[in-house]
Formats: C-alpha cells, structure tokens, sequence
C-alpha cells in the first residue's frame, strides 16, 4: 500500500542484449509512480547505474556456473525467504527460469512469470542436458507465462503456450526514423565514405549469432564487390576467434568492430543492408530497431516470420549455401533504396514500446489482484 507495484526480474545481468533491451525499454515508459521495477542480477551490467538512476533495487547472488546447482538453489530460496514482500517474480532466464521459479514458490511468492526469450538452447550436450531437467520445473513452479513470440512460447512451454501472454519486443519508434542527416554524419565519423555499401550486424559474439558464417559470406562478397564494408555491434565470449577469423581472411581494412554501443539508434542509419544469419532467436529487438530504421534485413530461416512487419525489409536466406546469401546481397544492392517513413506502420504492427508498456502496466495488475 502507498507506493508502486514493485516487480522483481530476474536476470544473469542487466548488459545490452536482447532481452534486457526489452526490459530496460519497458522500465522507461512504464508510469513508474504506479510499476517499479527492481532486478535480481548475479553479475554486474552496464545498465545497473540507470536503473537504479530510476528508482529500481538491484539485488545480487553468484550465478549457478561460479557456485553449482544446490548452492545456487539455496542462495536463491534464502533470497527470495528474505525478500517475500514481492508479490511477482518476473524470470527472464528461458529455461533456467525453473530453478529461480521453484525457490520462488517455496518461499510463498504468490505470482511466478516465466519469460521466453528464445526458441533453444545455447551450450554442448551436457548444459542442454540439464537445461532440459531445469526446464521442467517450470511447469508446476510458474504461475503465467510470457513470451516474446509464438515460436518462443511453443519451445519453452510445450503444450500450454497457448496460456502465454505475447510481449512483442518493441522499441521506442521515434528514435530509430531514418535520417539522412544522421547518416552522413555517422558515416564521417566512421570515415566511410558515401559510395561505399556497408553491411552490418547488431548482436552478442556468440554461438547463435552464427558470425563465422557471416564473415565467410562478407569475405566473399568483398571479393565481388570491393567497395563494400561490414560494421559489426556487440561484443562477447567470441571476439578473439572472431578478430582471428578477420586476420585470416586479410579482411582488417573492411570490417569495423565497434564493441557495445548505446548509439544503435544512430549506427544503423549508416548501414545500407542488416545481414544476421542466426541458428536460432526468439524475436530479436535488433531486426526490429532495423526495420525500424528503413532498413533491408536478410536474415536466415531459422528466425520467425513473426519477425517480418510486412514492409518488403525481410528477405530470408538458407544457412546451407554462402552463394545464395552472395546472389541475395547483389540483388538487394541493385534495388532502389527506399527507408520511407515506417513510423506508422510499426505503430500499427504492435511494435510501439509505448503501447507496450502500457499493456504490460494492466498485465501485471490483473494478475496481481
């Protein structure tokens, strides 16, 4: 009473990744005299200061891979015993969300909400092998479920996703209009100039981006049209295998490494096509914000048609053939450029945070009584 809902997520950290993108964008558009939010996190993450700048509580506890299944178990039923005051514990783990879950109803944390983020799993044989037995928990621990799409309400939840509540991963659409003005000035900076064709990539350097595959296709490419250039966002477990892979192709003059960027919004402006040939992804924010940005995206499958917001931006492509990707990349140079206003049409589509947010606000209401 006399103060905001406050609703605990829970995350490994609170870094520029997908799902914490999400988040964060909630959190800013959300009427936080009504919704807080406070995070439990086990590492620290670059959007901690602003968070907290926003009035939200950051706890912290070891993860499972520094401190092992039952002393995680534990640190988590001892948090959670200690802090049963929350009424939603809101996981954003996929299927580790199990054990998180599990502690959480054993402690009488009357809400538990799981969060699908994606549509499998990352790690060898062994991780997905206890992924798989984690995973199971969710179903007799969690209370709703929530997921970022279909697809990723299907894998985690199995025969019930049905249940799930949809919360498309938006964007703060404003931010992301095409600006030829932007584009030219990013562009001096980055000194690439105005007759070059640049490719570009937002994600983390991991397994499930799939960028050995990708430099492979741009080594290819370059060789058939020099004047191109690859802009790669993100950083990540992969960037020493990555900068190798760069050296080895003699590729160092032609792709940029730009880390982690709070200035996406901006980069993608420069960008004339966004190429991400990922195993697998939920609803990926980043080929939101580009689509939102006017930009042509050829992607693979594997991602969600769920993705495609109907303005001719999507173009798929097969993970079996570095040709066909050479064949689509040509094809999309040789079109015409068109990044027309496409602000009306995300809004129409549901990928407006704002709306978002507010739908999210008479969620957490609802189910909290």
């Amino acid at each position: 009473m006399g103060g905001p809902l406050r609703v605990l997520h829970v995350v490994v950290n609170m870094n520029r990744g997908g799902a914490e993108t999400l988040i964060m964008n909630l959190y800013r558009n959300i009427d936080r005299s009504k919704i807080q939010f406070d995070f439990l996190t086990c590492k620290e993450g670059e959007f901690d200061m602003e968070i907290q700048q926003l009035g939200g509580i950051m706890h912290r506890i070891p993860y499972i891979s520094d401190v092992g299944h039952f002393h995680f178990e534990k640190q988590l039923l001892h948090f959670f015993r200690e802090n049963n005051h929350y009424r939603i514990v809101h996981s954003h783990l996929d299927k580790m969300s199990g054990i998180v879950l599990l502690a959480a109803k054993k402690a009488g944390i009357s809400i538990r909400i799981s969060h699908s983020h994606n549509t499998r799993s990352e790690g060898g044989m062994a991780a997905r092998v206890y992924k798989s037995f984690v995973g199971s928990l969710i179903r007799h621990n969690s209370t709703h479920h929530v997921a970022c799409s279909m697809d990723a309400a299907k894998w985690l939840f199995k025969d019930r996703w049905q249940t799930s509540n949809i919360v498309r991963n938006g964007i703060e659409v404003d931010k992301f209009k095409y600006s030829p003005e932007v584009r030219e000035t990013v562009r001096n900076k980055l000194k690439i100039d105005s007759s070059k064709f640049v490719l570009g990539h937002v994600g983390r350097f991991n397994h499930q981006k799939n960028h050995f595959f990708l430099l492979d296709v741009f080594s290819k490419v370059n060789k058939e049209i020099p004047e191109t250039v690859l802009i790669l966002i993100g950083d990540g477990e992969l960037r020493l295998g990555i900068q190798k892979k760069i050296r080895d192709l003699k590729l160092e003059d032609k792709v940029l490494l730009l880390g982690v960027r709070s200035d996406v919004s901006d980069l993608l402006q420069a960008f004339d096509l966004f190429i991400f040939p990922s195993l697998h992804e939920g609803l990926p924010v980043s080929l939101i914000e580009a689509q939102g940005a006017g930009l042509p995206c050829l992607i693979s499958d594997h991602i969600s048609n769920e993705v495609d917001m109907g303005l001719n931006l999507i173009h798929y492509s097969s993970l079996v053939s570095i040709d066909v990707w050479i064949k689509k990349i040509k094809k999309i140079r040789s079109m015409p450029a068109k990044r027309d206003e496409v602000t009306s049409r995300m809004i129409q589509k549901g990928f407006d945070i704002r709306n978002i947010a507010a739908s999210i606000e008479e969620y957490y209401y609802s189910i909290s009584g």
